[in-house]
């Protein structure tokens, strides 16, 4: 497939969530979060707003990429609520980043950043676009039921982006989708027109945990094998297993169907939570930024989320044209917890 990644930003909320906070108006506790999914604390936009997250991920990407935001052929944004509903989230990182390209959002749940690679990829095998942004941006502090233990525990704010152009870098992917709102969905508030005043009040997101647990476990060893195998690759030939960020215990299963080695798993959901479409490319960028992936290495990609949607992908990873080696974000590799 005609794509490779040149460059990776991202950008996570000030304001950090601990477990601990929790308990000020939830029945938990610490280790009862951590021992469930592996969860520490998240991050909850505050003092941000979502453009103003998508927009620094943006920019970081571009930069990443030593490419200015006006030779940007196309902006796809993977969220499942912008700040605004209209204009899209990524119209309004267009105008922020002063780029004068097309940009749409698209609606994938957890797993908008492989469906927004896909994509990005048919638009450079036509030949419609050379240069394209993928910025998922997501504000689950929004949408999840903070009443709600099962739930509001998991999800967190994040930004994510990647800049790609035509290449040999993404070398297959598989994609799937079953409508289905019994395990995960969440409902707009119905307006209040005069006509339908039986419409009930807004029901925030409703997951049912454990059906959704085998799901996502049984999907991903799915996903990712259908993957390596259509590219003649084996399981010992990936170097880097990339999962969405949802649950520690959906990340270690998958692992131990896959009979795959702990340290080819990063995970930085003890810090972040399940930033849904965000998480695969902070998690990327993390690693990009570390300077753990290396050039030629195969990284396997998979995420599922509310849709149902499923989808993975495999990647030989190029080295990007402007990887900056002095970091002001922290120690990037601590965060990557195997």
């Amino acid at each position: 497939m005609d794509l490779k990644i040149i460059g990776t930003g991202r950008s996570m909320p000030v304001r950090a969530f601990a477990n601990e906070e929790l308990t000020r108006f939830l029945e938990t506790d610490d280790a009862w979060i951590a021992s469930r999914t592996g969860i520490r604390e998240r991050r909850i936009l505050t003092e941000e707003s979502l453009t103003d997250l998508a927009a620094q991920a943006a920019m970081k990407a571009l930069e990443d990429a030593q490419i200015d935001a006006g030779t940007l052929d196309l902006i796809i944004c993977p969220t499942m609520q912008g700040d605004l509903i209209t204009p899209s989230q990524a119209c309004m990182v267009q105008s922020r980043i002063g780029a004068g390209c097309p940009a749409f959002d698209i609606n994938c749940a957890c797993t908008g950043f492989i469906y927004g690679l896909d994509i990005a990829a048919a638009y450079l095998e036509t030949g419609r676009a050379e240069t394209i942004l993928i910025v998922c941006a997501e504000a689950m502090s929004r949408i999840v039921d903070w009443t709600d233990r099962g739930s509001c525990i998991v999800f967190a704010d994040g930004a994510g982006a990647v800049v790609v152009t035509k290449g040999q870098g993404l070398k297959t992917t598989h994609l799937t989708a079953c409508g289905d709102d019994a395990l995960l969905r969440a409902r707009p508030d119905g307006g209040n027109c005069p006509l339908t005043p039986e419409i009930k009040p807004i029901e925030r997101l409703v997951m049912n945990g454990p059906e959704v647990y085998k799901f996502a476990v049984a999907a991903a060893v799915r996903d990712l094998q259908t993957v390596i195998e259509k590219d003649g690759a084996s399981l010992d030939d990936v170097d880097w297993f990339l999962l969405h960020q949802a649950n520690r215990r959906i990340l270690e299963a998958v692992r131990n169907r896959l009979n795959q080695p702990e340290a080819k798993f990063p995970s930085n959901i003890a810090r972040y939570g399940n930033t849904s479409a965000a998480s695969l490319p902070i998690l990327l960028d993390e690693l990009n930024k570390a300077d753990q992936i290396k050039e030629g290495q195969l990284l396997a990609l998979s995420a599922f989320g509310a849709g149902l949607t499923t989808g993975a992908c495999l990647i030989r990873w190029h080295e990007t044209k402007g990887v900056i080696k002095s970091r002001t974000e922290g120690n990037a590799s601590d965060a990557l917890i195997s």
